[in-house]
């Protein structure tokens, strides 16, 4: 699948960030067993993806919103 549809609906921001991984082409492994760590821990890489994640928000690429937990998707109006 495609970023946008993948984002299609509010994704909490771990998730999200695993999407924007693999549509990067990282290879992370199964989200549940394997990756979740890479989002849960302080380091580069995840750290990295939700920074990423920020300057997408910045740029009207993606929306974000806090409540009830740090979430994104895509920004439909913003993207033609």
């Amino acid at each position: 699948m495609s970023l946008n549809a993948d984002l299609a609906d509010w994704t909490d921001w771990d998730f999200a960030a695993h999407i924007l991984g693999r549509a990067l082409g990282l290879t992370l492994g199964d989200f549940s067993t394997e990756a979740k760590s890479v989002y849960w821990t302080d380091n580069r890489l995840g750290n990295g993806l939700h920074d990423a994640l920020l300057a997408l928000v910045q740029a009207g690429v993606l929306e974000r919103r806090q409540d009830p937990d740090e979430q994104f998707r895509w920004a439909w109006s913003a993207i033609r």
